[in-house]
């Protein structure tokens, strides 16, 4: 009976001493693998890049471009890694490129813009220059899609939603960052625009998730958010804006679920 027991204790801590394993360090944040309503899981670790490549002129992209997991950073006209507006980019897509594999490097300029719809698969920015990517189609039907990869460093936004459409972020990890997701709030021309991002690890510190103009009628919905190290919750999940095309920096109106702009309800977030 006493070996019984023992054993059953022994598959126990097995137990445990597995789940333990599973816990990986990303960024500086350690992410443990406790369930949360909000669906925690460990991210992945950080690429260790195949290669360098410098990049002096936009690589235009049309079809799939697979990076292999090699550095891309810019050099000459495309050597800025500031805020500055109106930089180039390092990759071009036009409608329905994938582009994949890829490291950003610094100075990474513009990161990658998407003249339509577009899918960028495993793409990782070590140093966020002005955007890591901006989202330009005008198309209402125009889909921009982001599927695992991450961001690290970015003084404002990561991602620039200017265009039309919807745009998905998923299975994505970012930190140091001002706002993971931006719909334009002055552009020349506005849209209507819906954005998901759902499994997702932020880690502090961090501005928000993600931020939309309400009077557009924008939807931003998050599903399975894990941000770490902002145990007083300083992160907004949503922000909701007053959007204009007239250049003028637009009014914050509000934050927080309201069913209408904000879609998600406290079990889609976790903090620790």
């Amino acid at each position: 009976m006493r070996t019984a027991l023992h054993r059953r204790r022994l598959s126990r801590r097995a137990t445990l001493t597995g789940a333990f394993a599973a816990v990986a360090l990303t960024g500086g944040a350690l992410f443990g693998t406790s369930v949360t309503s909000a669906g925690a899981a460990a991210a992945p670790e950080w690429p260790d890049p195949q290669g360098e490549k410098p990049v002096s002129e936009t690589i235009p992209v049309s079809g799939e471009y697979d990076g292999k997991m090699q550095r891309f950073y810019g050099e000459g006209d495309l050597g800025g890694g500031d805020q500055e507006e109106g930089q180039d980019p390092i990759f071009k897509l036009e409608d329905g490129a994938v582009l994949k594999n890829v490291v950003l490097g610094k100075p990474a300029a513009d990161g990658v813009h998407c003249m339509g719809s577009c899918t960028l698969e495993n793409v990782w920015w070590e140093d966020v220059g002005e955007d890591a990517a901006s989202f330009k189609g005008e198309s209402s039907s125009a889909t921009y899609t982001v599927t695992g990869g991450g961001a690290r460093k970015a003084d404002d936004k990561v991602f620039q939603f200017n265009g039309a459409g919807s745009l998905k972020v998923s299975g994505f990890q970012v930190s140091d960052f001002g706002k993971l997701v931006r719909s334009c709030g002055n552009c020349d021309t506005q849209h209507k625009r819906s954005i998901t991002v759902e499994d997702v690890d932020i880690t502090a510190p961090g501005k928000s998730v993600a931020g939309v103009n309400a009077n557009y009628g924008d939807t931003a919905t998050l599903r399975k958010i894990r941000i770490h190290g902002d145990s007083d919750k300083k992160i907004e999940p949503c922000i909701r804006y007053q959007g204009n095309d007239t250049g003028d920096e637009p009014d914050e109106i509000g934050s927080g679920p309201d069913g209408k702009t904000c879609l998600y309800s406290e079990s889609d977030i976790s903090y620790d």
